[in-house]
């Protein structure tokens, strides 16, 4: 039995299925251990689904202990500042929203949507200019999903939010996930990405057999092929719906595509003898707290409709409860994994896959070190490159902007 696997640099090689391919690395600290690896901020994270922030409301968002406040103006558009207010650090999500500009609840300052102070309402003349105002984070709404840009804002206009031209298309619908998950975000990258856990899934899926065909890895992407067969047990009525017949729906193979292309992930199922996708899964994973062992995990799921009218439709309750099922089993076991890590004080995990171990050596060196205080300062480990985009404000005692 062989199977096709990619060296770092991208090259394909062949060799036995049952011989070594790489010691895996025991937890004596000669690697730095991954869990203590924070996610880079120079690049666009959602940190909200879009229908979470109406017009006229804000909402308290996160990004790796980093406070964030969103907003939607008068105009519809949103904005994100960081969550305090300048004068007693209350939160500006607890303000109001009037015209383009939020005004905190407790003594009515007004900012506008750039973070500068728009209004004292009860600043005499005459009187110095107060502190400045609070950091605006570079802002984009996409995909039914609401992105901010925590690091150098500097590089948001040249850092491409992620492609999804099936989001857009009429042969298409989306499902939209939202969770918090109790741990670190390359427990996500991993669980997708190793395809052998099937057997987690098995009162779901029946008994899958996956079979990887090979894998390519570069400096900042994984991407591995697989063929799952189905070859016995009860399977889920919602995974034959989504699939057409894939994912454990059928007796035929599907070829299923698994990409981490830093930072998010992406999976596309191929049903046999078919030339288009039958759902492909764009997912980020978002880190909520300052030691990031907590994040959020966004997905955007896209179906193809079936050649009959309204069929996805009426399957759709049917995919949902289906597709929740398997994430509940996911998050039960990467918690699980993140349990031991806190227990152990450090990663004991004895890898002997070698698509992990290349996908780990990408989280690790396009991450950056966890900082904690760095959440006091915004955009963790680049705070002392991004100057507040309020440093010396204009006010106008008596207009809220």
């Amino acid at each position: 039995m062989t199977e096709t696997q990619s060296a770092r640099n991208g090259k394909t090689t062949t060799g036995s299925a049952s011989a070594p391919h790489r010691l895996p690395r025991h937890h004596s600290g000669a690697t730095a251990d991954l869990r203590r690896t924070g996610i880079n901020p120079n690049f666009w994270y959602p940190v909200a689904v879009s229908g979470s922030v109406p017009k006229t409301k804000t909402f308290a968002a996160t990004f790796a202990g980093e406070r964030i406040a969103l907003y939607r103006g008068e105009s519809g558009t949103v904005y994100a500042l960081e969550d305090r207010c300048a004068h007693r650090q209350v939160p500006l999500s607890m303000g109001v929203v009037e015209g383009e500009a939020l005004r905190c609840c407790y003594h009515a300052w007004a900012y506008r949507g750039n973070g500068r102070i728009s209004q004292i309402p009860y600043l005499p003349k005459g009187v110095d200019r107060p502190p400045r105002g609070v950091r605006a984070y570079p802002i984009r709404e996409a995909y039914g999903l609401v992105f901010v840009f925590p690091g150098d804002p500097e590089k948001a206009a040249t850092t491409p939010l992620p492609e999804l031209p099936e989001f857009d298309s009429v042969r298409h619908k989306t499902m939209t996930f939202s969770r918090t998950v109790h741990c670190h975000y390359s427990f996500m990258h991993e669980n997708l990405l190793d395809m052998n856990h099937q057997f987690l899934h098995r009162g779901i899926l029946g008994r899958i057999q996956p079979k990887l065909l090979g894998y390519d890895t570069g400096p900042q992407s994984v991407e591995a092929r697989y063929l799952f067969t189905h070859v016995g047990g009860k399977k889920n009525r919602g995974a034959g719906l989504l699939a057409a017949g894939g994912a454990g729906g059928g007796k035929r193979p599907d070829l299923v595509t698994i990409r981490t292309e830093y930072p998010y992930q992406t999976l596309q199922l191929v049903p046999e003898d078919a030339e288009l996708p039958a759902f492909s899964l764009w997912a980020a994973y978002v880190p909520e707290d300052v030691e990031q062992r907590t994040n959020h995990a966004y997905g955007l799921l896209m179906i193809e409709k079936p050649p009959i009218p309204g069929a996805l439709h009426l399957a759709w309750p049917f995919i949902r409860r289906f597709t929740e099922r398997v994430f509940a089993e996911d998050r039960m076991a990467v918690e699980a994994e993140q349990l031991a890590w806190d227990e152990q004080g450090e990663d004991w995990n004895q890898e002997v896959f070698p698509l992990i171990v290349d996908v780990r050596d990408v989280l690790r060196t396009n991450g950056v070190p966890i900082r904690p205080e760095s959440a006091l300062c915004g955009a963790a480990a680049f705070c002392s490159n991004s100057p507040p985009a309020s440093a010396a404000p204009h006010v106008e005692p008596n207009q809220p902007g």
